[in-house]
């Protein structure tokens, strides 16, 4: 582990009025850890920021001792390459104020997905969540972000209105496409080694009435689900998410299951999925009018820390050639796969680093690395998968697994763009990112 003198270290605790742990505190072995507890980070020290003031006064100080900061809110998103940094937590910058009018919420960047829609519904709008509710909505975004509403209204950094931010200088500014264009743009999909991010201006979207769940089928039944997924995906409104989900549990026999949510009343969905009912009696079927406050309870992925392996690939088609790949052999040793039908809003030309999202489906393989024996059997059977599909080679950068870089997820033209404001922006490499620019 890397360790820094004491001295230097008592300065770092002078420095900021928030919570410090140090590598002898009594809490620092599970206060580092990132989300994902197959990740492993050797940082110099772990600092919860009081407040904007705060981080300004770590950003001087590590700036004036040579050292550098990788942020991370939540710990999700680590990928290991925060050794020999200081690591920061932003979970008291969690306030949410609503404004029902002009339809924006303005969060602090340590406001978790759920805690946002919770707000919102209050007044029958939505943030653009994905499956999990506890993720920050400034990690997702900051790493452009797919949600369940992204055929309605986009990717999810593209729903920011302005960004509150530390430079590199320690310096508290706010960021908008008029008063910096360069790094708000990159700051809507390229992660954040640019500058810390403290707060963001979400617009929301109108949501009267949202109907969605799961549909769950023994896999004995996959293929047919998988079709009739494939026939719906054909003609779905940009409303209407569907997403194929692979399961395999400890203990439970294989199972298929079809996750829907629908921006519309019951009587329109029900018309719309009308080809499910063809299919054999489901094991379940929660679908229900719901609040977009539990939108995470249709997939219902842990909410504590777990140690995770995942891969994930954009798909050119889903064509029977696909469906034979996915279906041939059973996902163990996975958990899941996860076949999220994008395009949409997601396919129109937009203003990030990603680009717009031409690939109308995206493949996300999930398995849990208890043991190296299992790890091992996880990456080949991910391996194999990705081979067999049709894929692009790209991903979005929320996808990206620890083992890859931004090379896997923007052209390379947006790729300079960065590396020259990185450049600019942070010569002396004060902050490192989950995803290096230069990595």
């Amino acid at each position: 582990m890397t360790v820094l003198s004491t001295s230097i270290l008592d300065e770092l605790r002078a420095a900021v009025q928030g919570r410090v742990w140090l590598p002898a505190s009594t809490e620092f072995d599970e206060v580092h850890r990132p989300w994902n507890r197959a990740i492993d980070q050797d940082v110099l020290a772990v600092v919860e920021a009081s407040g904007v003031d705060d981080i300004s006064s770590l950003v001087r100080f590590a700036r004036s001792r040579g050292l550098s900061i990788a942020t991370q809110p939540s710990g999700h998103g680590a990928t290991g390459r925060a050794s020999g940094a200081i690591l920061l937590r932003t979970t008291r910058l969690n306030q949410i104020v609503i404004d029902p009018k002009q339809r924006t919420a303005m969060i602090g960047s340590g406001t978790r997905a759920g805690q946002l829609q919770a707000a919102a519904a209050d007044h029958g709008l939505t943030g653009l969540p994905g499956s999990s509710p506890v993720v920050t909505v400034a990690g997702v975004a900051l790493g452009g972000g797919l949600s369940w509403f992204g055929r309605s209204f986009g990717w999810v950094g593209d729903s920011i209105r302005a960004f509150d931010i530390v430079d590199a200088e320690g310096r508290a500014r706010r960021i908008t496409s008029d008063t910096d264009p360069e790094l708000f743009w990159a700051l809507r999909g390229a992660g954040s080694e640019l500058v810390i991010v403290t707060g963001l201006e979400v617009q929301l979207h109108e949501a009267p009435e949202v109907f969605g769940g799961r549909q769950l089928w023994s896999a004995a039944h996959a293929r047919d689900v998988a079709e009739v997924f494939r026939s719906l995906t054909a003609t779905a409104p940009d409303d209407l998410n569907l997403w194929l989900e692979l399961l395999s549990f400890p203990g439970a026999d294989p199972m298929v299951a079809i996750d829907s949510t629908y921006l519309g009343t019951e009587a329109e969905v029900r018309r719309l999925m009308r080809a499910t009912e063809a299919l054999p009696t489901p094991l379940s079927d929660t679908r229900a009018p719901m609040s977009v406050a539990d939108l995470g309870t249709i997939t219902a992925e842990p909410t504590e820390p777990v140690p995770g392996s995942s891969h994930a690939e954009l798909l050119t088609t889903l064509d029977d050639t696909a469906l034979d790949a996915l279906l041939k052999t059973p996902i163990d040793p996975l958990l899941s796969v996860q076949v999220r039908h994008l395009g949409g809003a997601l396919a129109r030309p937009t203003d990030n680093p990603h680009g717009a999202l031409s690939e109308p489906f995206s493949v996300y393989m999930f398995g849990l690395p208890v043991t190296e024996e299992a790890a091992e059997s996880i990456t080949k059977k991910q391996a194999d998968l990705a081979r067999a599909l049709p894929t692009t080679g790209r991903k979005p950068v929320t996808f990206l697994s620890p083992s890859e870089s931004l090379a896997d997820a923007l052209p390379e033209s947006a790729l300079a763009r960065l590396r020259r404001l990185k450049q600019e922006r942070d010569p002396e490499g004060v902050f490192v990112g989950n995803f290096p620019t230069f990595g």
